[in-house]
């Protein structure tokens, strides 16, 4: 299947010299769910702003559902909504205008009935007369995604979605997400929320300075490159861990009372029969234990950290 988004050796150095994007390289599939982490200033706006036509790129190209977004820039731009991080709106306008009117830019008919669904589906219909200045601030974070949908786009943007607003607005932005998917958008966001990409998302991608570290599908990441714990609630209290158990890599936790074991599911033998023999013959009993999965939040902050 090809690819409705595809960057290809994209870069991208500003005036002063900094440079944001290092020949970045990505394809973005038809229908999904693609999550972009990353801390700040790794190059997500920046590459998200190019793709849009915000920001011009410095070298390597991009394709949206076939068309070059330079050469083919109207074709391109109408297949894409966008939310970006900032709100900015015409505070002296109502919000049936605002919407309406978005929608007038990308060469789209009236469609009054598409605009009322829009806006109740967002929660925005017994607001449709305010001005935008009196609205909160989270009722403009959702006036933004009424905008971005305005034209019906095949792509959707979502940059930084959900930075400020509160948790029933989040669930609810998160339910449209969903029925959007299924209704074939394609969305990429980015969010500093990540488990909300480990629950939304299809495919995670993570950029760090400029560059793409991985993209994976969320389960297959999971998959690779999680790792679980082993937690031992001790018996009785120790200073250290003994030198005979040094091989297994045992951190102690909670002033003494725990030992952590970190292991590889995906390894033909985890060595946790080994420790607990170990542990008997070093007599150290312990009273109960547990296993935790490594979550996405974990696998993204040691992707990261491995590229510092």
């Amino acid at each position: 299947m090809r690819p409705l988004i595809s960057v290809v050796n994209l870069s991208k150095t500003y005036e002063g010299g900094f440079t944001a994007l290092h020949d970045i390289s990505l394809e973005i599939r038809e229908g999904e769910i693609l999550a972009l982490l990353g801390p700040n200033g790794a190059g997500k706006t920046t590459l998200i702003s190019i793709v849009c036509g915000i920001v011009n790129p410095g070298g390597g190209s991009v394709t949206v559902d076939g068309f070059d977004i330079v050469a083919d820039y109207r074709q391109s731009r109408e297949r894409i909504g966008l939310v970006p991080q900032e709100l900015t709106t015409d505070a002296f306008e109502s919000v049936w205008n605002t919407v309406s009117f978005t929608r007038g830019l990308f060469g789209k008919a009236p469609d009054p009935d598409y605009i009322e669904q829009l806006l109740k589906d967002l929660s925005l219909w017994d607001k449709k007369d305010n001005r935008i200045m009196q609205l909160s601030g989270g009722m403009k974070r959702r006036l933004m995604i009424a905008k971005a949908l305005s034209h019906e786009p095949r792509i959707l943007f979502l940059d930084e979605p959900t930075a400020g607003v509160d948790v029933s607005l989040r669930q609810d932005m998160w339910g449209l997400v969903r029925r959007l998917r299924e209704s074939g958008v394609t969305i990429i966001l980015t969010t500093h929320y990540i488990e909300e990409a480990e629950e939304i998302a299809d495919r995670v991608g993570v950029i760090n300075r400029g560059r793409i570290v991985v993209v994976e599908d969320k389960v297959e990441l999971m998959r690779k490159m999680g790792s679980k714990q082993l937690t031992l609630d001790l018996h009785d209290t120790l200073d250290q861990v003994p030198e005979a158990l040094a091989e297994y890599g045992l951190e102690l936790q909670n002033d003494g009372q725990q030992l952590v074991y970190t292991y590889d599911v995906h390894r033909e033998r985890t060595g946790i029969t080994a420790l607990l023999g170990a542990l008997s013959e070093a007599g150290i009993r312990f009273r109960d234990l547990k296993t935790d999965q490594s979550s996405l939040e974990d696998i993204f902050v040691n992707l990261v950290r491995e590229q510092e």
